[in-house]
């Protein structure tokens, strides 16, 4: 079998994955922020890194997968004030959403979810480690900023200069940053936010910035050096390029070895965004389509490859999901696991080990489907069951799939209804029942009713 190649951003080529200690890989994966239902693109990050882990494991290696939760931040503190609920109630009701979708997609749940607010105490003291180096300052208004241009090296994973990060910057009169390119490490506490956001430090009462979270939490986890960090195209620049600088201003040694960044999500061509009106959670989307065919699209596209989101790509990848299912329907599938020399599966484990190649051992899923509807045999059905549940796919019995789970479902709601509803959801969220409007909203978006909050308390909505 070839040997498994990566795509490292930092080298920007694929590279032979030789891990830290032989037979084991450390994986570090960017998580969510937790005020509202994950979207689209959470759930591409969830899928990709599931499959990853996935096949890391199947090729006998002993995974550490950690996935982080942030749950402190500027939008959780704003959102649960606007709510006038606890930041602990609104965290834990979208963490709790968050694994329902994350196990309605056949997402494992990784082995460690730390969340950003039980590591406090360890990013304080990585802050005192930067200023000790030299990298961290304390600013006039109270913040504590990493000074970037002290830190060599700065931009090599996202490919950018200094200069070229400094042109159109400007200096905030409202901060005390040195430079414009500094970023923040830890926020001095502001008046009127909320006691559960603020924690004493040498520096002052405050909370610690959004990219000093990972570097803490990814180093007690698996060390100030492991072998993969993972997330979105998006968080490339500037989350971890100051990760790295972070950590190895810190530790003063290489803080990840290969780094994977999965591609960005668009709308019939379009960049996925609430202004555009084309911004979609999982569960909206779960509403017309079975989770299964959503998982299945996500990995039909290579995970660097952008992912163009449309009813038309999903309705195609249900039928081709459904082709998959049919060739397994009235074939007894023959008891056991991957048979590793067969030469499906040699060509299966050649894609994957390819940096991940999801499109091409798809493909070898159809070739496989082909060879069972010519020959209706155990075997071949065994191979293409097994080959399959390595990608979280072909897990259920066919009939389960077949029987019409992955149609819409149809609301039967009229104009009448649907505005008492939202009447009963307003009144809920006025009364601090957060759970009671979430399962009206939820109510609404099973019978394909989409809501839309806006400033003022009012709520539009339309169908799905």
């Amino acid at each position: 079998m070839s040997k498994l190649k990566i795509y490292n951003t930092l080298a920007r080529d694929k590279q032979v994955f030789s891990p830290i200690e032989p037979g084991k890989v450390r994986l570090y994966v960017c998580g969510m922020t937790v005020y509202d239902y994950c979207h689209l693109g959470h759930a591409r990050v969830m899928v990709v890194f599931d499959m990853v882990q996935r096949w890391l494991r199947k090729s006998g290696y002993d995974v550490t997968y950690v996935r982080n939760i942030t749950d402190i931040e500027d939008k959780i503190i704003k959102r649960a004030q606007e709510n006038g609920e606890s930041i602990y109630q609104l965290t834990e009701r979208f963490i709790t959403a968050m694994n329902e979708d994350a196990d309605a997609l056949g997402v494992q749940r990784p082995d460690h979810e730390p969340r950003a607010t039980q590591y406090v105490p360890q990013m304080l003291e990585l802050i005192g480690k930067l200023e000790q180096n030299g990298l961290a300052y304390k600013a006039t208004d109270g913040d504590v900023n990493y000074s970037v241009r002290d830190f060599p090296g700065y931009g090599r994973l996202s490919g950018k200069s200094l200069d070229d990060l400094r042109a159109g910057e400007r200096v905030d009169v409202n901060t005390g940053k040195r430079d414009p390119l500094d970023f923040v490490l830890w926020k001095a506490a502001k008046a009127g936010e909320p006691d559960e956001a603020k924690w004493d430090s040498p520096w002052g009462c405050g909370r610690p910035g959004w990219h000093i979270e990972c570097s803490a939490m990814s180093s007690d986890l698996l060390g100030d050096h492991f072998d993969i960090h993972g997330g979105g195209q998006d968080l490339q620049f500037p989350h971890h390029e100051n990760e790295i600088a972070q950590s190895e201003g810190a530790h003063r040694h290489t803080f990840v070895n290969y780094w994977m960044h999965n591609g960005f999500v668009r709308v019939d061509n379009e960049k996925m965004s609430k202004s555009l009106g084309n911004f979609f959670t999982i569960r909206e989307v779960l509403q017309k389509y079975d989770p299964e065919v959503v998982r299945f699209f996500i990995l039909r596209a290579h995970y660097r490859s952008p992912l163009n989101y449309s009813d038309a790509h999903l309705d195609d990848a249900r039928g081709a999901l459904t082709r998959l299912y049919t060739a397994l329907k009235d074939v007894p599938v023959e008891a056991g696991g991957v048979d590793e020399g067969e030469a499906h599966a040699l060509r299966f484990a050649e894609a994957l080990n390819d940096d991940f190649n999801t499109p091409v051992a798809i493909a070898v899923l159809f070739e496989l489907a082909n060879e069972v509807n010519r020959s209706r045999s155990p075997q071949h059905a065994r191979q293409l069951k097994a080959l399959a549940g390595v990608l979280g796919l072909l897990e259920r019995a066919p009939d389960e799939f077949l029987k019409g789970r992955s149609g819409a479902q149809e609301g039967g709601l009229d104009e009448t209804q649907i505005e008492a509803l939202i009447a009963a959801r307003k009144a809920a969220k006025q009364g601090k029942n957060f759970a009671e409007a979430d399962r009206i909203r939820a109510e609404l978006t099973a019978a394909g009713i989409i809501l839309e909050d806006k400033p003022g308390g009012l709520t539009e909505w339309r169908r799905a």
